[in-house]
């Protein structure tokens, strides 16, 4: 009865496991994005224009810029919240797994 209980505990932790990998997935990509949108600027004139729902507006490099930075860093905070949750979640997830090996073999 205590092992169904390890294993049902494991299925879950498993779970929010794969949810932090695919949220971390997505940052990721943005992260990929936002570089790449900082790349282009840096090689960009002096004209830049930001799409805004259905529309592109003109704006300075240096502002559109200032945002890219500022959502870079948020985007590393995340992603960094992301890796600690997950090391902490396969910490949690070894542990049952001998938990219920060590039981087993008793």
């Amino acid at each position: 009865m205590k092992n169904d209980k390890k294993i049902q505990e494991m299925s879950i932790l498993e779970q929010n496991l794969q949810n932090i990998l695919f949220q971390k997935q997505a940052f990721e990509l943005e992260l990929d994005e936002t570089n790449s949108a900082l790349k282009e600027i840096e090689m960009a004139g002096d004209e830049i224009f930001k799409i805004i729902g259905q529309l592109m507006i003109k704006t300075e490099k240096s502002k559109i810029k200032k945002e890219l930075l500022e959502k870079q860093k948020i985007l590393d905070v995340r992603i960094k919240s992301f890796e600690k949750q997950e090391t902490y979640l396969r910490e949690k997830i070894d542990g049952i797994r001998e938990e219920l090996t060590a039981s087993l073999k008793e």
